[in-house]
């Protein structure tokens, strides 16, 4: 039997999607490949916190793992963490986790993540439609700027590569289409744009024979 391990924030935990996400949704597509054939386990586990940074990650990591890691089986994990780490801090002009420490953050957890398994995935952050998040409506203090976002996926790609952890890429692939049409509120996608989360990281998972 597979587990997957679906650590991130507010977007893995599927805000405003009438399907409860990206997550559930390849919940779904799995439970049905598990429901029709004798010869495939899989079980998927949400673990996406809202406001999450990589700091809070680190906090609850080892411990949300070993509740659910598989002695006897294959474990997988998928990291959808970063954007609000990029917050900017407008009072302060200062990033929530500084770029230094948000590299050590990712690495930390790719260090951790190998206790248990070999298979670590980390996926990007989305670009934000600037104008409704500058500032964040819920949070006036900060703000979103996809300059940031882009900093911060880069980071994460390059530690992955450095590191020999896979990386699905979201914000390069967003930008160069009309993206904002696939955000709620400026920063979370909508149900077309969890749909699209969904199929990128599903085609990505059979692409590597890891469903």
């Amino acid at each position: 039997m597979s587990h997957i391990l679906i650590f991130g924030d507010s977007i893995a935990q599927g805000y405003w999607d009438e399907e409860g996400g990206w997550i559930a949704r390849l919940r779904k597509f799995i439970d049905e490949r598990s429901i029709h054939s004798k010869n495939y386990d899989c079980l998927i586990f949400n673990l996406g916190v809202s406001g999450d940074t990589t700091e809070d990650l680190l906090q609850r990591f080892e411990f949300e793992t070993e509740q659910r890691s598989k002695e006897n089986g294959k474990t997988i994990f998928i990291f959808a963490i970063g954007g609000n780490d990029s917050q900017f801090y407008n009072d302060k002009k200062s990033l929530h986790v500084a770029p230094e420490k948000f590299s050590a953050n990712i690495q930390k957890l790719i260090k951790l993540a190998r206790r248990f398994s070999q298979k670590i995935i980390f996926i990007g952050p989305t670009p934000v439609d600037e104008p409704l998040v500058d500032p964040i409506p819920w949070a006036k203090e900060k703000s979103y700027k996809n300059i940031y976002i882009k900093k911060y996926n880069e980071i994460i790609k390059n530690v992955s590569k450095k590191e020999k952890s896979s990386f699905i890429e979201l914000f390069e692939n967003w930008i160069k289409i009309d993206y904002k049409k696939l955000l709620e509120d400026g920063a979370h996608p909508n149900s077309e744009g969890h749909e699209k989360i969904f199929e990128t990281v599903k085609d990505f998972l059979i692409k590597n024979e890891l469903i």
